[in-house]
């Protein structure tokens, strides 16, 4: 397709209006606790049958970019995630909302997730074929290993370590209950039809992190809430700061691309990867959960540059990489498109019309977020007499419209009741989310890993070396855990130095007065 014809094509109105449109409903749609970009492009599917391919193509795919960005809003806000993505940028927004420091946190996530956006969409244009190859490469064990690693990547996470083996082993628990997927076996499920379905991440997302906050606003005086506070900062010095720290993003956009090309892994991982090694990398590691952009800068970069490389394998072999791309796969065979290498043969105008898009959906996310930041930071002059029963009822549905199940939406209230006690005490909410969507992986990976070596006859430790790529992803994961224990270390050890710097001069003071 010449380049003429290319810039023809984007800089149609039609294109340019589905684009902007796209990622606005996206944005709003993330923003809302519960939905995600899956839920928002399946609500809009039937509206791309009566447009052209290319356009409604990018009406998707611009929902699918704006969702990434719009869970952060809430998340930064009133620390309630619009989706499982957005955890890791409460733990460090919100705190930053508390501090007075709001607009700048929006500023972090919203250049952040261009950089990041940018990043997986330029990886799409360029590696699509040759990535699509070194995807499919992952087999049962090279899956488990890079599951594996994802769990130890609680051990980054700060606060006490036995809470954060808890809180990660009962995330585990919650992902078993249901039918066995391989062996057919019924777990936890107290005859109970609906615990056979299993227990969705969903309502565990909304239960532990937003109906848990809710709760603990309850009765708050006016005096402890968090209220908006005007901020003098401009978007350039944001920009400029982001640019100074630029390899936490190239961090974050490698991990997020990598992740994101492997089929069933999904964002979550990459994101929590990403903030983990931002932490690991850091200077003041214990700084950490305590409002430092670089967390965000980090968990945004990896959770937008995911978009384009899952859809990598889709694009060059026809296989959808995540629930969202599974999902512009039916609007692509609807439009009569096969999927695959001939896609770039027979239909190029449609191909790289999507292909060079998304670099638009990219630009109208930027120009969305950072324009609406001033608009998005009203949330806070709301009285929380009125945004709390608005969050709970969205909320609700939210934990409603996944599988329009009202047990589900009894389990996100049980959950957030126990999400309010846990943080009470103290135990972390976020190992919990890597338990409940990591345990699946493994599970189903060393199952189909055990099978194939069963049939093969040889031992499981034998078949999960079999390869070099396994071998290399073991070595990753004993070098993570060496890792993880030395970074606790310097953590513990820098906390204590702090305490004791605070603690002199009160010491000090006391002996004066005697």
């Amino acid at each position: 397709m010449d380049t003429l014809a290319l810039l023809g094509g984007l800089l149609a109105f039609d294109v340019l209006l589905a684009v902007f449109a796209g990622v606005l409903i996206g944005i709003l749609v993330g923003a809302i606790p519960g939905l995600n970009g899956a839920i928002g492009i399946s609500l809009l599917l039937p509206l791309t049958f009566a447009l052209e391919p290319q356009v409604g193509l990018l009406l998707l795919g611009g929902i699918y970019m704006g969702c990434m960005y719009g869970g952060s809003i809430t998340a930064i806000l009133i620390n309630v995630p619009g989706d499982v993505v957005a955890a890791p940028v409460a733990m460090e927004g919100y705190p930053m909302t508390q501090q007075g420091r709001a607009k700048e946190a929006l500023y972090y996530s919203i250049f952040s997730s261009m950089f990041g956006g940018l990043i997986g969409v330029i990886v799409l244009i360029l590696f699509t074929p040759p990535l699509a190859r070194f995807a499919l490469q992952f087999g049962p064990a090279e899956m488990f290993f890079i599951a594996l690693s994802g769990l130890i990547i609680v051990g980054a996470l700060s606060g006490s370590f036995l809470k954060a083996a808890f809180a990660v082993l009962f995330g585990l628990f919650l992902s078993t209950v249901g039918i066995d997927a391989i062996a057919g076996a019924e777990r936890f499920t107290f005859g109970s039809a609906e615990l056979r379905q299993g227990i969705s991440v969903v309502p565990v997302v909304l239960g532990l992190f937003c109906i848990s906050e809710m709760l603990l606003n309850i009765g708050k005086k006016a005096s402890e809430q968090v209220t908006y506070r005007e901020q003098d900062i401009s978007r350039m010095t944001v920009i400029r700061d982001i640019v100074r720290r630029y390899w936490i993003v190239v961090k974050g956009g490698t991990i997020g691309t990598v992740v994101g090309l492997l089929p069933g892994v999904g964002t979550t991982l990459a994101v929590f990867m990403s903030y983990a090694e931002a932490k690991r990398s850091s200077k003041t590691p214990e700084m950490f959960e305590r409002g430092n952009p670089e967390g965000i800068i980090a968990a945004e970069s990896a959770n937008n540059a995911t978009v384009g490389s899952s859809l990598v394998p889709l694009l060059a072999l026809g296989v959808p990489g995540s629930p969202t791309s599974a999902i512009i796969a039916g609007a692509l065979v609807i439009h009569g498109i096969i999927l695959g290498p001939s896609l770039f043969v027979n239909r190029p105008d449609v191909a790289f019309i999507f292909l060079y898009g998304m670099l638009l959906t990219v630009v109208a996310m930027t120009i969305i977020g950072a324009f609406g930041i001033k608009y998005f930071s009203y949330i806070l002059k709301v009285r929380m007499d009125y945004l709390v029963p608005t969050v709970l009822a969205l909320a609700l549905f939210g934990a409603y419209s996944l599988r329009n199940s009202l047990f589900d939406v009894g389990l996100a209230i049980a959950l957030g009741i126990l999400g309010a006690v846990f943080k009470k005490v103290a135990i972390p909410l976020a190992p919990i989310i890597i338990g409940v969507v990591l345990g699946p992986l493994i599970e189903s990976n060393l199952s189909r890993a055990m099978t194939i070596a069963d049939a093969r006859g040889m031992p499981l430790v034998q078949y999960m070396l079999s390869s070099t790529l396994a071998i290399g992803l073991l070595v990753l994961v004993l070098a993570l855990l060496v890792v993880v224990v030395q970074m606790r270390r310097r953590t513990a050890l820098a906390e204590a130095e702090a305490s004791r710097r605070t603690s002199s001069p009160d010491r000090r003071v006391t002996t004066e007065e005697a």
